[in-house]
């Protein structure tokens, strides 16, 4: 099923500004990672929460381009389940450039694992909060399947959940690597949720500095995020990393520009030496990006 407005769904979401621009208060530096954003094709679950605008590689790369940003981080749709087939063949053939992010059934085996890995997949995607994706139900056996592939695991979670979680998460033998900031809203930074992922990042979690235009409670420029934002920096200057998250799916509001994004970023991050770490060494080394070893003059902590 696809393009429809069948089951409920929405009409399909707005296009992603057309005219992405690097940032205006400060210059990238060489390397730069975008480490999430997505490929989406015409072909969709029926159980979904949204209705995406295509957005095909080609888009992408365009985006990467205008922005200068040298690499880019293909995370898994959850509007298609568990077929990458896009994600994985998009990675494929950008292999120089792109590494991809799966969501797969507990149970793929050894073959499905091996094609993902030789396209350039390096972690697993475990969702709770839109659909499409795999919970936390087999969370030992994707630890097991990360630790045999070498790849971490990415997770997707309401705040809330976060208290609840700590305890598993805290325990696995693989990287742990939380999307948009955990999505704690600027209202829950003070709360058991916010300082659960403080902690969490402090131990040795990973997390993206992005979806700060999700997670915010105001309008442009999401002033609101910054504090929480810098906190997590602070934590762990050497574990953050920065995503763009275009297409910007799911978000019925002014959609985003890039530049703007990063130029948020400049905003939670004034110090250029943690956040070029951030945009290029941090993420080089997660994703395993050539180049990955210059921290920018950050000693890990």
């Amino acid at each position: 099923m696809h393009g429809d407005n069948q089951h409920g769904h929405q009409a399909p979401d707005p296009a992603p500004d057309d005219s992405p621009r690097p940032p205006a208060s400060f210059s990238l530096p060489a390397g730069a990672v975008d480490a999430h954003a997505h490929v989406i094709g015409t072909h969709w679950i029926t159980e979904r929460s949204y209705t995406p605008h295509p957005a095909p590689p080609e888009a992408y790369l365009r985006m990467l381009d205008r922005t200068g940003m040298t690499y880019g981080v293909l995370v898994q749709v959850s509007v298609h389940g568990t077929d990458n087939t896009l994600m994985r063949d998009t990675v494929a053939a950008n292999r120089h450039r792109l590494r991809g992010i799966a969501v797969i059934p507990h149970d793929l085996g050894e073959t499905g694992l091996r094609s993902l890995d030789e396209a350039g997949v390096v972690g697993l995607r475990l969702n709770t909060t839109t659909g499409g994706g795999v919970g936390l139900g087999a969370l030992a056996e994707y630890e097991a399947i990360c630790m045999e592939m070498g790849w971490h695991l990415q997770f997707l979670v309401n705040a809330p959940q976060l208290p609840s979680l700590a305890p598993q998460i805290s325990k696995l033998r693989v990287p742990a690597v939380f999307d948009h900031m955990g999505y704690v809203s600027p209202d829950l930074a003070g709360t058991d949720a916010g300082q659960t992922l403080l902690h969490m990042v402090r131990d040795g979690a990973w997390v993206k500095l992005s979806g700060g235009f999700r997670i915010s409670l105001s309008d442009p420029p999401y002033q609101d995020v910054i504090p929480y934002a810098r906190a997590l920096a602070e934590a762990a200057p050497t574990r953050c990393v920065w995503g763009s998250d275009w297409p910007h799916v799911s978000f019925r509001k002014t959609m985003p520009n890039t530049g703007d994004l990063l130029d948020l970023l400049g905003q939670c991050v004034p110090d250029a030496a943690v956040r070029d770490a951030i945009l290029a060494g941090n993420a080089q080394r997660l994703y395993g990006f050539s180049g990955a070893g210059s921290d920018a003059g950050i000693s890990p902590n």
